[in-house]
């Protein structure tokens, strides 16, 4: 039984060898030479425009390390300083807010992919922690491809300088994708340190050419899907969450095109989300109504406070009257149960009385009288009835999915230009990350190489002992590899602590 189970044992480890396949606890890697043809036409193509476009790179790449690790510091502070206030700064003012990825130069054993967060933010995407599903396919396919275009500058660079190429790899860490190069080692020690750069830097500076790229398709995609798909005319409703407080009979509807928040024109996407944020942050808009009117509609019903202060006096648990204020010359908080619909329809909204002074009518700004950050909303999607939605704002926004792209024919897609657009920004985010994180002095990281080599390139001359320059290099590497470790344990902590 032991010979038959060693046997068997040696054929698997055969078959696996046969095919390239490696497979360990957590580490699937799979390596071919079958690439390498092409990767020799690509790094012998127009050998000085290559130049050039490795020299770029490299100076991208040496400014990169040195940003970096500028920019690890200030959102190190910033996360510190976060963390010790109260309230947490806007969204907007945080340093760096990507999920990032950070793998082994192709030479260094490539054992892992470390994916982790930066920064604290309820908002990251984290797989496991606060990733929906429905994202998954968009985050891995952008590792992916990342780690692809970042192995694929290294090999052409190394090809471009006379390092033999050994072979390409895929592999999946747990559940990451990521790729590698394989380079031989003693002919990338005898070429000289600035050569060493441009392989080095090639990374990072392919991952900065397909975010920039991926930002151009980005912004550029309403021309280039022109001939399919107008835009300007409304955001359209692509998904309803079946919880979303749109959903039901008088909501919003999959291909539905909403133009109007209250007063608010709707002519995009983004117009939808500042809409919403606005509403969020002013107070409840009014709606004009004639004495007249509002005496005609209103019933008595009791005037009672809820714990947080505000008023109800609608006490006939209807689903279509709500309790609205207003004021007169002689009293300044009156209430008055009205039917919501009947009010808002063929209303325009105010703030005071003196915005309904029309035509010598009597009219009064009735104002609705909800719970603390609720807000009636007044949702326009012609040619359907108005939506009224009563909640919070951003429930609104989370729970409802829509796009800029209307198609010009009914057999268009509706979700390829959203597929489009977050596929890109997952690009944007994700590529940029892995250039800005792999530029870091950090030991087992591309800047680790990249320091080593600028070192050598530059203080040689000044500091002529190897051992005191590789001192220095150390020295720097321990400070940028703290630092990371820093962002990413303090980070990974504000994420899942909230």
């Amino acid at each position: 039984v032991l010979q038959s189970s060693n046997s068997l044992k040696a054929s698997y480890e055969d078959w696996l060898l046969t095919y390239g396949l490696s497979v360990s606890p957590f580490h699937i890697r799979w390596q071919t030479a079958v690439l390498n043809r092409q990767f020799y036409n690509w790094g012998r193509w127009k050998p000085r425009f290559l130049y050039l476009w490795f020299s770029i790179g490299m100076v991208f790449g040496i400014v990169a390390m040195f940003g970096s690790v500028i920019l690890l510091g200030k959102t190190l502070m910033q996360t510190l300083t976060q963390m010790l206030t109260e309230a947490p700064k806007a969204q907007n003012d945080r340093m760096l807010q990507v999920v990032v990825r950070a793998q082994l130069f192709a030479f260094v054993p490539l054992d892992f992919l470390l994916c982790f967060v930066l920064l604290s933010c309820p908002h990251q995407q984290v797989p496991g922690v606060n990733l929906p599903v429905s994202q998954l396919t968009y985050f891995f396919s952008a590792i992916l491809i990342s780690g692809v275009i970042h192995e694929v500058g290294h090999g052409v660079a190394a090809i471009r300088e006379q390092v033999r190429f050994n072979g390409f790899g895929i592999f999946i860490f747990i559940v990451y994708p990521g790729a590698f190069v394989d380079l031989f080692t003693t002919h990338l020690q005898l070429i000289s340190p600035v050569q060493q750069l441009r392989i080095f830097c090639a990374g990072v500076w392919h991952n900065f050419v397909l975010g920039v790229a991926s930002f151009i398709v980005l912004l550029l995609l309403p021309a280039i899907l022109f001939p399919f798909y107008y835009t300007g005319v409304g955001a359209l409703v692509t998904e309803v969450a079946e919880d979303s407080p749109a959903n039901g009979p008088r909501g919003l509807f999959v291909g539905d095109l909403v133009t109007n928040l209250q007063d608010c024109p709707v002519y995009s996407v983004e117009d939808w989300n500042s809409c919403l944020e606005d509403i969020s942050e002013k107070s409840q808009v009014g709606y004009c109504i004639s004495a007249a009117t509002l005496q005609q509609l209103s019933f008595p019903a009791r005037v009672y406070r809820r714990l947080d202060g505000t008023v109800e006096c609608c006490s006939n648990n209807s689903l279509t009257d709500i309790c609205f204020s207003y004021s007169t010359n002689l009293d300044s908080h009156l209430y008055a149960c009205l039917p919501a619909r009947k009010v808002i329809e063929a209303s325009k909204v105010c703030r005071t009385n003196m915005d309904c002074q029309k035509d010598s009518v009597p009219s009064f700004c009735v104002t609705p009288s909800l719970e603390n950050q609720t807000r009636l909303i007044r949702v326009k999607h012609p040619p359907h009835i108005d939506m009224l939605y009563v909640g919070h704002p951003m429930h609104l926004q989370y729970t409802v999915s829509l796009s800029s792209f209307v198609p010009r024919q009914n057999f268009l897609s509706i979700d390829l230009p959203v597929v489009i657009e977050t596929f890109c920004k997952y690009l944007i985010s994700l590529s940029g990350a892995l250039a800005v994180i792999n530029a870091v002095p950090c030991f087992a990281l591309d800047g680790q190489w990249i320091l080593n080599s600028f070192l050598e390139a530059t203080l040689s001359s000044l500091i002529v002992e190897k051992q005191s320059r590789e001192l220095v290099g150390f020295l720097i590497l321990l400070v940028g590899s703290t630092l990371l470790a820093a962002n990413v344990a303090l980070g990974l902590w504000m994420v899942t602590a909230r």
